[in-house]
This record gives C-alpha cells, structure tokens and sequence, in this order.
C-alpha cells in the first residue's frame, strides 16, 4: 500500500500525486492528513481503492471512472458529480448537491445527508447509479431523478419522524426511490407516487443493500425486518404541459 501525507498539500499537488500514484499501477492508496482538498478523485480513472483519513473538500470522484474512495470522516459537498462509475464510502455524514447527474457507479453513506441529493440523477446505456444513505436526509431529495435506485434507510431517525424534508422527489421522471418506512405524500413532489414493494424491487433492494451493509458492518436481516416504500415517477414529463403545449 502506497501512504500519501495530504498535511500542508495544495489541492493540486495532492491531486497529482493520486494521479502519478494511480497511473503506475498502485492498487492501494492510503492518504492520511486530509483537510479541505478539492476535487480528490476528479476524472480519475481504473480501478484504485483509495482511503482517505481526514475530511475531503467538494467535488470529490466528480467524473470519476472506476475506482473506489473511502472516507474514514464526514464529506462535504458535491460529491460523485456526473460520476461515471467505481464507488465513494462515506463512514459520516455527507453535504448538499451529492451525486448531482449521477450517471453510474454507486455512492454509500452511513450517516445524514443534506439537500438536494441525487439531483438530475440518471442511467446512461446499461448504467445504473445507486445512492444509500444510512441517515436522514434534507430537503429535495431525488429532484428531477431520471434513472437509477435511491435508497434512504433512516436508521438512527426518531420513530414518526420523516426520513427526508420537503419536496421528495419533486420532478421525478425516472428510477426508483426506496424509503424505509411510511412516507407522508405532503412530503413529496406533486409528480411522485407512492407503492409498496413487488418481488423485482425486492430483489433489487436486497442487491443493493447486501453491498452497502458489507461495507458499512451492519446486520443485512435486521434492516430488511422493516417495510420499504417506493416512490416512482407518476409521469415521464412531469412538466410537459407547463413548457410545451
């Protein structure tokens, strides 16, 4: 394993060294003293697992394309923008605007994250991007998704509270939310609806879940004791009538 000491590094330098790391062919890349840097991961592509020791700042794995960045902290926020494909591990809570045109790949929270979540999410081709927060998340969550699965667990959350704020999947034309728990409709988009789980979501929910629960050590079973909702988009042109006519 390759250690990288990010104390004192411009953002630039310390993305540099990754890159020249990555780009020799290190499989691990251990990088302690992180404080703020901007942009780790950007456009970085195979198949590296980096561990980041410290708090990364925005726009980490934007672009990225394949490999896998672990965070031992919280993370800001912009995370995963129009992330391509690999994975980011957040063993914290996370920012606003993650996964913002989210086109594969996946991205796993343990703890809350802010708003405006899996905005413009979509799947390009065969891809599929997946988001799992492990906490509660902020207002707009899912806003104008078009593709791919999200996934809010909710799991320190007070009995009763709702699990996301206003505005749940306002815009939806695409992909699935999966809330567990009940979700109140006067939380969510007029453009969402709300069912219950059929075997393929099922299946779907598990795969997901069975990842996201070996990397973040937690009981698979146990989360899956407790009912799911999901939210899927009432119409593929939500605002159809509003802008064409």
């Amino acid at each position: 394993m390759l250690e990288i000491n990010a104390a004192g590094l411009h953002y630039r330098a310390l993305n540099e060294r990754i890159r020249e790391a990555a780009a020799k062919g290190e499989k691990e890349i251990r990088v302690k003293g992180v404080n703020g840097q901007y942009y780790i991961g950007a456009g970085l592509r195979g198949g590296a697992v980096i561990t980041l020791e410290g708090t990364p700042g925005n726009d980490l794995a934007a672009f990225m394309d394949g490999p896998t960045i672990i965070i031992k902290a919280n993370g800001q926020d912009n995370i995963c923008n129009t992330m391509n494909a690999g994975k980011v591990v957040i063993d914290g809570n996370a920012g606003d605007v993650l996964g913002y045109g989210m086109r594969g790949g996946r991205l796993h929270v343990r703890g809350d994250v802010g708003y405006r979540v899996g905005i413009h999410m979509k799947g390009v081709k065969k891809q599929s991007p997946t988001i799992v927060v492990g906490g509660t998340a902020g207002d707009f969550f899912g806003e104008y998704m078009a593709g791919g699965v999200m996934i809010l667990l909710g799991l320190n959350s007070k009995d009763g509270a709702p699990l996301a704020g206003d505005y749940l999947g306002t815009g939806m034309h695409g992909g699935a939310i999966y809330v567990r728990g009940e979700v109140d409709k006067k939380y969510c988009g007029a453009e969402v609806g709300i069912t219950g789980l059929d075997d393929e979501d099922n299946a779907a929910l598990k795969e997901a879940l069975t990842e996201y629960c070996k990397d973040m050590n937690l009981p698979l079973d146990e989360i899956m004791k407790k009912p799911f909702k999901k939210l899927y988009p009432a119409s593929l042109r939500p605002y159809g009538n509003l802008y064409a006519y």
